[in-house]
């Protein structure tokens, strides 16, 4: 029994996910790609919080919101991914208690790397536009804070919309539109009025999306002043390299969570969702490490190093 009725409550032992497809036929191949895709991620963001952490040469303000960004990718494509993977070959349900977990995690993790992506936004405009103030601008210190407060507000945020959904009742229907307990899907299910959260979700959303952008949008505004400056055509085109990087996530990144959750729940098709979904809670996580370190000779001299010493010690 999936529920019980209990003075006009309904308490739900587990949830139903429908998955990405139907189509049994299509449930082997995708999970073989889902599966390299979340190893490769995994791979990708450990080995280079590993790598930041061990090279001394990496102990630098960019490589440690780097190491932190793979942290937060690392976090929330785990809470989606081997539930997702295991749902392909077992059946498609998960606890009511590892839902609401599932989806406070999920959130903690998400709005945590906007704020670093703004962070790193900064890191780059300081570096660029005053680089003899970088060393003291970008402090130690002011780095710890730049990424302890959007885990506090993230873990505070996260609470509340998780508190707020698992508290109300449920109507009998427990089947969720969705790959994972997100909260859109959720809210179909609330049998209580959602209006307030609703408005909690969509205030947050735009609040966390639109604040972070912003200061993107701002700190690259300004490095592009400053590059076109720039007599040396070397530095230009060195600027410009670290800059495009960036961008090219926070345009796929913001994209997709602008359309996924700045707009009214009447207008959703869930079905478009969870090809939305996939990008942002999948995929970029694993290009990540490559558009932000595997084109930078830095990490690449950091790999090098540490394949020469295992070389070393082997023989």
């Amino acid at each position: 029994m999936a529920y019980v009725d209990r003075h006009n409550l309904t308490t739900l032992d587990e949830f139903i996910l429908t998955g990405i497809t139907h189509l049994p036929e299509l449930q082997a191949p995708l999970f073989g790609l889902f599966l390299t895709v979340y190893t490769i991620s995994v791979v990708g963001n450990l080995g280079l919080i590993i790598l930041t952490n061990t090279d001394s040469r990496l102990q630098t303000p960019m490589y440690f919101f780097l190491q932190h960004l793979a942290f937060t990718d690392l976090g929330y494509s785990t809470a989606v991914g081997p539930k997702m993977l295991i749902n392909f070959v077992d059946k498609p349900t998960i606890s009511y208690n590892w839902c609401a977990t599932q989806l406070a995690f999920f959130d903690v993790f998400i709005v945590s790397e906007l704020c670093i992506i703004s962070a790193m936004a900064c890191d780059r405009y300081v570096a660029i536009c005053n680089p003899l103030l970088y060393t003291v601008v970008m402090s130690p210190r002011v780095c710890w804070v730049l990424v302890t407060v959007p885990y506090l507000y993230s873990t505070f945020l996260s609470l509340i919309v998780t508190i707020k959904i698992f508290l109300s009742s449920f109507c009998g229907n427990n089947v969720i539109r969705h790959f994972y307990c997100d909260s859109l899907p959720l809210l179909t299910l609330i049998c209580s009025g959602t209006r307030e959260v609703e408005l909690i979700l969509l205030i947050f959303s735009a609040f966390n999306l639109v604040s972070s952008l912003l200061i993107v949008l701002v700190s690259y505004t300004l490095i592009l002043t400053a590059i076109l400056r720039m007599n040396s055509a070397d530095g230009r085109h060195k600027a410009f390299s670290t800059c495009g990087s960036h961008l090219t996530v926070v345009v796929v990144l913001y994209g997709t969570l602008f359309f996924m959750y700045v707009q009214p729940r009447s207008s959703h098709s869930f079905d478009t969702d969870k090809l939305a979904s996939v990008f942002y809670t999948l995929v970029i996580p694993m290009l990540n490490p490559m558009v932000y370190s595997l084109r930078n000779r830095e990490v690449k001299g950091a790999l090098h190093r540490i394949w020469s010493n295992l070389c070393k010690l082997c023989l």
